[in-house]
């Protein structure tokens, strides 16, 4: 091998070893309904306790942009659509229809 092959290939990353994971049977029934329901709640419950939730500014301040963005684009199609209307309107009449 070359000097620049040998660089190159030293210069590669390792790949990952691969791991085996022993599969568990699945079991036809894990439990009762009442079981499996108040699992569910406490995953719900811990998985609700990891996520980010924003501050109080946070909300308000994407609230009015929220706000801004809607009633820019309102307006902005209801110009588009008068100034359509006034063109199709004058057209029919130009037109004599």
């Amino acid at each position: 091998m070359s000097d620049d092959e040998n660089e190159i290939s030293d210069a590669l990353p390792e790949p990952p070893a691969v791991v085996r994971r022993e599969r568990s049977k699945p079991s036809a029934h894990t439990g009762g309904f009442l079981d499996r329901t108040m699992q569910f709640l406490r995953d719900t419950r811990a998985e609700m306790r990891r996520v980010s939730w924003p501050t109080a500014n946070e909300v308000k301040n994407t609230t009015i942009i929220t706000l801004i963005a809607v009633v820019f684009f309102a307006l902005y199609l209801f110009g588009v659509d008068r100034v359509w209307a006034f063109l199709i309107e004058h057209l029919r009449t130009w037109l004599g229809g």
